[in-house]
């Protein structure tokens, strides 16, 4: 059986992207390869994000959504709010489940749930 272990995607602006991941949802930085303009991001549950840093392209439109389990996602949303994090839905019933949206500085939409919370309200 095959697990996934690692993503991959490209970001316009390392430093950017690296500081918006690690102080926004708590990524810690597992290591950088400046030659490839790359940084590896590690969850708590030993997942690791690339960001990898690309030439611009004005064609260039982000390719995936990017799901975090959070410990309960209404003090997520307040915390991230409280710091000038914008939120494109606070937490709902969307029609994946309960919980809430924002984008990365790239564009990534990013959703954020919790057990209890999609149990109780998905």
């Amino acid at each position: 059986m095959a697990y996934l272990d690692h993503l991959t995607i490209a970001v316009s602006d390392l430093a950017r992207s690296r500081s918006w991941y690690t102080s926004s949802l708590g990524l810690r930085v597992e290591f950088d390869v400046p030659a490839h303009r790359a940084t590896a991001l590690q969850d708590s549950g030993g997942f690791t994000l690339f960001l990898e840093e690309r030439p611009p392209d004005p064609h260039w439109k982000p390719s995936c959504i990017l799901t975090f389990r959070v410990d309960d996602v209404a003090s997520a949303h307040r915390a991230l709010s409280a710091r000038g994090f914008p939120f494109e839905n606070p937490p709902q019933r969307l029609f994946w489940g309960y919980g809430a949206e924002l984008r990365d500085p790239d564009g990534y939409l990013i959703r954020l749930w919790d057990e209890a919370s999609m149990r109780e309200k998905g």
